[in-house]
């Protein structure tokens, strides 16, 4: 099951050392590549489009309370390592950074899947800023790596939370993509399969649980 060794490294803590080092450049900013492109959760002053350097967007953290459960988890994104991702840049509002700050901790950072850090990001008019983002730990049991997109679509399919199902997340973050004309591939392919398996598999089938 994905509980055991969890890293030790305060994910809150580097939450509070990155937006302070935000807060000596201005407005909190924060990179949107997921659920938070749709559902912020915080008062948003103003979005943009930018890019990201340096990581990409993957199906790659087990989902096992928001999306999932630890018996039968579902499938988020997370940032990884590698190539670029273009995502939405969101400016809180003056007097929402607090409130959005614990918004964050809770919904982000709750399995500590997620380090918060803060980094540069291109602005569709070459304007760099820096922004609070959220990437996958690779050191921990919820980071899943070198799943088939067989693999992923099982998880997609299955996994049922107090926010939902993947199945449905995955579908918000294709759809908000295709919104902002950003297509991506990989994740459209996984949701095509997670798709078909929903309708094809039974209810009663035997949750998958991949080992990290």
């Amino acid at each position: 099951m994905p509980r055991s060794n969890v890293p030790t490294t305060s994910a809150a803590g580097a939450l509070t050392d990155a937006a302070a080092a935000l807060a000596v450049a201005g407005p909190l900013h924060v990179f949107a590549y997921g659920s938070l492109m749709w559902d912020p959760g915080f008062t948003v002053a103003a979005t943009a489009v930018a890019r990201l350097a340096g990581y990409h967007r993957a199906l790659c953290i087990l989902s096992i309370r928001n999306r999932g459960t630890p018996e039968c988890p579902g499938l988020v994104v997370g940032l990884k390592a590698g190539g670029s991702c273009v995502g939405q840049v969101l400016r809180v509002a003056d007097d929402g950074a607090e409130a959005a700050l614990a918004h964050l901790q809770e919904r982000e950072l709750s399995t500590n899947a997620y380090l918060p850090h803060h980094l540069a990001v291109r602005l569709a008019d070459g304007r760099r800023v820096k922004a609070l983002a959220f990437v996958a730990r690779p050191d921990h049991p919820q980071f899943m790596s070198g799943l088939s997109v067989a693999e992923q679509a099982a998880l997609v399919a299955q996994g049922v939370g107090p926010y939902g199902s993947s199945l449905d997340y995955l579908r918000h973050v294709c759809s908000a993509l295709d919104d902002r004309g950003l297509p991506d591939g990989p994740l459209h392919r996984v949701l095509a399969a997670a798709e078909a398996l929903a309708v094809s598999s039974p209810r009663n089938r035997a949750p998958t649980v991949p080992s990290p």
